[in-house]
């Protein structure tokens, strides 16, 4: 399954480390899963729910790590997206880096598919 990534504000990521936990956006609550994204969808995820947002995130998941809460289902276009029922442990997290704001455009590491 490999790694999968959460694009959060970096105070939900400062709440999380503290924690040990990461408990979902208030959008995550709401809809009653932690909405994550395969690399190959975390572009489009920052372009249509994140534009113009400064002082984020990119946080990488081990997929493997979330076990039986990790569930796959049809999302936007009907295409399957990541989905955690529960929360994120933290043990599950392989990395984190800021995810710059330049020129309008988030700023990807090269990891990343355009």
């Amino acid at each position: 399954m490999g790694t999968l990534y959460k694009i959060m504000s970096s105070q939900e990521w400062k709440n999380a480390v503290r924690r040990g936990v990461y408990e979902g956006s208030e959008v995550d609550r709401r809809d009653g899963f932690i909405h994550l994204s395969a690399a190959y969808q975390a572009r489009g995820t920052a372009q249509r729910h994140f534009a113009h947002r400064q002082d984020l995130v990119l946080v990488a998941v081990n997929a493997v790590d979330l076990g039986e809460s990790l569930k796959w289902e049809a999302s936007r276009g009907g295409a399957l997206f990541p989905h955690v029922y529960g929360t994120l442990p933290l043990t599950a997290v392989t990395g984190a880096v800021p995810l710059p704001l330049v020129n309008g455009t988030h700023e990807f590491p090269e990891s990343i598919p355009q």
